[in-house]
């Protein structure tokens, strides 16, 4: 008996040793989170509500922020000679870009082939050689445009209600945009349908803005529509100073001038199109291509109106023109 429980107990011991010599087993390896790098040209403060839209429109595809996606937020401070930088670190460390604006959309194209982009822009992708067609764009950056033709009687007759005695109605033009024949055609037919005179000022390039201004003003101009086109876009702060320089009343096609001390804009919703933005960008890290998804044309429009630029002119918003508006910065 002494000897079978000394046998037990030898063996006993033996598992016990075999037991602790196993090796751990090694904890499950966590896949790393995908990375999205965005590129915003203003602030956190002023951009706050692109960031939240495209965080939106990412969520609806699956991902949030934290939980299986991280992101990276680059911002501009409408310092647009910055942009080039900002990409350049983005570039090394991210899965897909997510661009906000024409500059910042430019930029990354330029530091990049290969990672894919998703832009928001207020021009034509193809003229600015970011898409071989909006159908299929064949590289590497997609996204959401907003075209602004169609919307500009629109924006003439916003401006009609605002400022009803402007007899002399200005448009602000490039006219190396291709798109400026027909809406240049557009203009004329709604400043004719309310019997106002149309002057025409161009710019080509940033210089030639001062030049502009001060030709409207020679012309006796009393208001002015800025069309969209990604030079005009990408200086939201300097077209705002010169109009209120001047005591011009603008009507401008983003959101961004009129946070900037623009009177008022008529145009794509930046909200709708970044939600777009973010279905498109978690598509993309789910296996979709870039260059298979077409672009998007944002159809939604937003009227947003400045009460302390339009105090500041001496111009009081009709309240039916208030109840229209989508937003109210005072």
């Amino acid at each position: 008996m002494a000897s079978y429980i000394a046998r037990r107990k030898s063996l006993t011991t033996l598992l016990g040793g075999a037991v602790v010599a196993l090796p751990l087993a090694a904890p499950a390896q966590q896949p790393a989170m995908p990375v999205i790098g965005l590129l915003v040209p203003g602030s956190p403060q002023s951009d706050a509500f692109r960031v939240a839209a495209f965080q939106r429109g990412l969520a609806g595809t699956g991902y949030l922020e934290g939980q299986n996606v991280a992101i990276e937020n680059r911002w501009a401070e409408n310092q647009y000679q910055r942009l080039p930088a900002l990409t350049a670190d983005l570039v090394r460390r991210v899965a897909v870009i997510a661009a906000f604006g024409n500059a910042p959309t430019i930029a990354a194209k330029a530091a990049t082939s290969s990672i894919p982009i998703v832009f928001e822009i207020g021009d034509d992708p193809v003229r600015l050689g970011l898409a071989a067609s909006l159908a299929r764009p064949g590289g590497n950056a997609t996204g959401v445009t907003f075209l602004g033709g169609e919307l500009v009687a629109k924006q003439f007759e916003v401006l009609h209600e605002a400022v009803p005695k402007a007899a002399v109605v200005g448009m602000l033009e490039n006219p190396t945009n291709p798109n400026t024949p027909a809406v240049r055609k557009d203009m004329q037919r709604a400043a004719d349908a309310l019997g106002q005179k149309l002057i025409i000022a161009t710019a080509t390039v940033e210089s030639d803005l001062p030049t502009a201004f001060d030709e409207l003003v020679r012309q006796r101009t009393e208001a002015l529509v800025v069309r969209s086109d990604a030079l005009f876009n990408a200086r939201p702060q300097q077209l705002v100073a010169l109009a209120a320089r001047h005591s011009l009343p603008a009507i401008y096609p983003l959101r961004d001038f009129v946070a900037a001390g623009g009177l008022m804009s008529y145009g794509a919703s930046l909200v709708d199109a970044l939600r777009q933005v973010g279905d498109y960008t978690g598509r993309i890290l789910k296996g979709e291509k870039p260059a298979e998804l077409p672009v998007m044309q944002s159809t939604k429009v937003m009227l947003v109106i400045n009460l302390k630029t339009a105090k500041t002119l001496g111009l009081t918003f009709p309240i039916t023109l208030l109840g229209r508006a989508d937003e109210v910065i005072e």
